[in-house]
Parts: structure tokens; C-alpha cells; sequence
């Protein structure tokens, strides 16, 4: 019985659909038909063009190129082979596919016999290398447009922004918030050096570094000051403590400091207002990761904290990698350089890593801290997977958890 091969071909500008003459004897010439590909007009004696149907839109485009890769068949390419596959006798058709799943599901709903093998991949091949010369009225600057846009939708799609799984967000966002503790550390040491030289008894009085910096640009040059007591009301509103503020207003009147010209306590004012600045954008930073965490891994942060757990997804990669960590693994996250130091001096591997920080781990005793780190990584790995794979987000799961963590706690502080 005689067969009719036919070949689908999907582009960027839609789908076709090609007749090839002569298939018995074409399939035994596999080196001819190779041939005939690099030639224009001897594969068109052997391929004939069927049907075209042109993509509707942009977003056609994606949906259809995406049920393709999935390997399921979209509406539009349903219809389009229902009205151009030969009706009658389709036993007789060979349809000619790039993609094995496709055929599968082709012959699943029109009973039609697909093929992927063979010769079909060296005629795909050359409709390709031709399919402008094939396509009646299809100019070469459509096929590059339909490409390019089918390209940034189908990138657009791999990234596309979900706010539930935002982790991304959650890793930048603790990096950042690591280096600006660096970086206002860093600026406020620097600060409370060039501001001691002229008032060196505020550094002993106040340690809080933005208490320091405000307290700096209140107070300027101590010479300048003339009403006391209006700016020790102010001091108490920064200090919240009215014991400090007296001996601040003490010392500014037996300070052992230097004179200070103007032009460097404008100086040391700007400096005040950088470190100023840098510590309220941490803190708006802290409650925006807080907000994320909450949203993108409830249950771990309310387990373990906001910021303990976004350490522990940055050190993964992402919420779906920490979700795929066994507990072992995630209980030593963050000390892998002390894990293969230990495993190349055969010593003692390290019972905890980022968890450490957890106010679990810190309020055990010493010779509770591995058995409790272990317990709160195998708490952590089920929080996580819970938060990673559940539809909707909720805390409810991590509240238990957190009261099984508080109780194993008790447990070891009552021994």
C-alpha cells in the first residue's frame, strides 16, 4: 500500500505543511535527498507546498512554540491540520514531525501516523534551509522579525517575575544588607574618630553608631551651643535615656577636646548625614527583606527568622535548591571550607553552619548545640519544602514547627 508522506513544519511565522513526491522511493535515497537539500530547485521537484497558516499574534506565537516544547498540541495547530490533512484515507499518511512527542500526540487525536526518523529530519532540513523561497509572499525581513520577537518572548517567559517565588529578590537583598553593615560599621568608626578629636567624651557615653552620628550633627561644634536646655531635650529624644543625656550635657561642659575650625565640622556634618542615610536604608532594607520573607518562605521565617533564612536561600541558589537539600546538608550550610578541612585532616566535621545564628542554637547549652542544630535543620528542610511547593503561602506549618523546636529546647535545658 502506498503512503503519502507529508511534513509539518512550525517557524516563528506560523505553521506549513509540505507533500513530498515520490516517498518510497526517496526514504532508500538518503544521500540524493541530502544532496537535494543544498539545491533550490531540485528539492522543490521533491517537496510541494500544501498549506500555510500565519500566527495571529505575538502572544500565538509563544503559547504555540511553548505547547510544542511541551510536546501538546495548541488549538491553532489542531485546526490547522484538520483542514489541510487529506480527509479521506488518513491510514495512508505519513506525517513527518521534528518532534517525537508532537507525533505521539497527533496520532493520539487524528489516527494518523507520524514519523521523526528516517529521511523526515533531512527534508525538515531543507525546508528550513529554503523556507523563504518555499512560502509564497513570506519576505525575508518578516521571517528575522517573527524570530526576534518570538526569541525575547519566549526569554521574557523563562524569567518572567513571580511574586510568590520571588527568591531572587530575597538573595540580592540580604547580600546588600550584609555589605551596608559592613560599609556603616565601617563609616561610623570612622566618624567617632574625627568627631573625638573635638568632643572625645561621646564616644564612651553612646555606643549605638546612629545614635553617635545623630548626636554629632546635633551637637556640631560644642563651643556654638547656647541654649543647653533646649538641646538636652533633644538629646533625650535621641538617646531615650535620661541618664546618658546628663552626662552627655555634663561633658560638653568639661569636654578635654580641641577647637575645631568650620570648614572641617561642615566636613565631619556631611559625613553624619551619609552615615545618617545609610542607616535608615538598612533598616528599610531589613523590614523590605522581612516583607519578602514572609511572602516567598513563611514557614521558615517564622521558624527560624527572616534573616537567618534568607542567609540559608542565598547559600543554596534559590528556595527550590534549599528545598532539595537533605537536612545534613542544610545543617552544615554555610561551613562547607571547615567540612573539607575536617574531611582532609580526618578531624571532626562541623556540627552546624549558617544555623548557628538561630536563637535555638544560642540559647542551648554547649554540649546541646549539635543535638539541637541537627533537630532544627530537619524542622528547617521540612519548612522549606513546604513553603517551596505549596500553592498558596501560610505560616501555620512553621508556627508547629517552631513550638516542637521551643519544646525539644525546654527539654534539653531541663536535663
Amino acid at each position: 500500500m502506498t503512503k503519502k508522506l507529508y511534513i509539518l513544519f512550525e517557524h516563528a511565522t506560523g505553521y506549513s505543511l509540505f507533500r513530498v513526491e515520490e516517498y518510497e522511493d526517496i526514504g532508500a535515497l538518503m544521500p540524493q535527498v541530502a544532496a537535494a537539500s543544498q539545491n533550490p530547485q531540485l528539492f522543490n521537484s521533491l517537496v510541494q507546498f500544501v498549506a500555510f497558516q500565519a500566527f495571529k499574534s505575538a502572544q500565538s506565537t509563544l503559547e504555540c512554540t511553548e505547547a510544542a516544547i511541551d510536546g501538546k498540541l495548541s488549538e491553532e495547530l489542531k485546526i490547522f491540520l484538520e483542514e489541510n490533512l487529506p480527509k479521506k484515507k488518513r491510514r495512508k499518511v505519513v506525517l513527518g514531525v521534528a518532534d517525537a512527542r508532537i507525533g505521539s500526540a497527533i496520532t493520539e487525536e487524528f489516527e494518523v501516523t507520524c514519523s521523526f526518523t528516517d529521511v523526515v529530519p533531512e527534508i525538515i532540513r531543507g525546508i528550513r534551509f529554503h523556507y523563504e523561497k518555499l512560502i509564497e509572499g513570506l519576505a525575508q525581513d518578516t521571517m528575522y522579525s517573527a524570530e526576534s520577537s518570538l526569541g525575547r518572548s519566549m526569554s521574557r517567559s523563562k524569567v518572567k517575575f513571580n511574586v510568590n517565588r520571588a527568591d531572587n529578590m530575597i538573595i540580592q537583598s540580604i547580600w546588600l544588607l550584609d555589605k551596608l553593615d559592613k560599609d556603616i560599621n565601617t563609616f561610623a568608626m570612622r566618624l567617632r574618630e574625627w568627631y573625638s578629636f573635638h568632643f572625645p567624651e561621646l564616644f564612651k557615653i553612646v555606643n549605638d553608631n546612629l545614635k553617635f552620628a545623630k548626636l554629632a550633627q546635633l551637637i556640631g561644634d560644642r563651643n556654638l551651643i547656647e541654649d543647653f536646655d533646649s538641646l538636652e531635650g533633644e538629646i533625650n529624644v535621641i538617646m531615650e535615656d535620661e541618664d546618658k543625656t546628663r552626662a552627655i550635657i555634663q561633658a560638653l561642659n568639661t569636654s578635654m577636646g580641641t577647637e575645631i575650625a568650620e570648614v572641617d565640622m561642615e566636613n565631619i556634618k556631611s559625613f553624619t548625614e551619609k552615615v545618617i542615610h545609610l542607616s535608615e536604608y538598612r533598616q528599610n532594607l531589613l523590614n523590605y527583606l522581612t516583607s519578602r520573607m514572609n511572602n516567598v518562605a513563611p514557614n521558615l521565617s517564622t521558624l527560624i527568622g527572616e534573616t537567618v533564612g534568607a542567609r540559608l536561600i542565598s547559600r543554596a541558589g534559590s528556595l527550590t535548591n534549599l528545598a532539595k537539600c537533605p537536612a545534613s546538608t542544610l545543617q552544615i550550610l554555610g561551613a562547607e571550607k571547615a567540612l573539607f578541612r575536617a574531611l582532609k585532616s580526618r578531624g571532626n566535621t562541623p556540627k552546624f553552619g549558617l544555623i548557628y545564628h538561630s536563637a535555638f542554637i544560642g540559647k542551648a547549652s554547649t554540649k546541646d548545640k549539635g543535638k539541637m542544630s541537627r533537630f532544627l535543620a530537619n524542622k528547617c528542610s521540612l519548612a522549606t519544602r513546604i513553603d517551596c511547593f505549596s500553592d498558596e503561602p501560610s505560616n501555620i506549618f512553621g508556627t508547629k514547627l517552631k513550638e516542637e523546636a521551643e519544646e525539644r529546647l525546654r527539654g534539653f535545658t531541663a536535663k
